[in-house]
């Protein structure tokens, strides 16, 4: 009785290409260009425009986190298989599994871009102790109203 080879475990499914926090105009055109030069550097790199348009994002992402074009360029053209039978497989995969990690403090500078919210101390109103909101201490909107009407009356 001839024996089955027992099954193999499924496969892990691939990791998804990174993404930049935002696709902005400047990066997706810096790394549609990147794409689309990359045959001149290595000419078994020429991606169909569906390739660029795919892997726009992951390019995006590694200029994102400041790797400069000629370094993302040495990541994934160094040390090809031969032959290379799926060049845009390749770069998806050494886009997702190189990805630099991200420079330190980027999460400091975003959150120094953000606007200030300020918060208006609160003051008790010298005149009924009600608390208020206010920069300076003084009275609450109505005692400064009675104050105005008594000022107007005796005037």
């Amino acid at each position: 009785m001839p024996r089955v080879p027992p099954p193999t475990a499924p496969k892990a499914p691939r990791r998804p290409l990174p993404r930049p926090s935002e696709l902005t105009p400047e990066l997706d055109r810096a790394a549609t260009v990147f794409l689309s030069d990359l045959h001149r550097q290595a000419p078994q790199f020429t991606l169909s425009e569906d390739d660029v348009r795919r892997l726009v994002p992951g390019v995006a992402a590694w200029l994102e986190r400041a790797a400069r074009p000629e370094a993302i360029r040495r990541a994934l053209t160094d040390d090809l298989p031969q032959p290379l039978k799926h060049p845009a497989k390749l770069l998806s995969y050494r886009l997702t599994e190189l990805l630099p990690p991200a420079p330190p403090g980027v999460d400091d500078l975003a959150a120094l871009a953000r606007p200030r919210v300020t918060v208006t101390p609160f003051q008790t109103c010298d005149d009924c102790d009600r608390a208020f909101r206010s920069p300076t201490p003084g009275h609450c909107r109505d005692c400064r109203e009675i104050r105005t009407a008594y000022a107007q009356a005796a005037a």
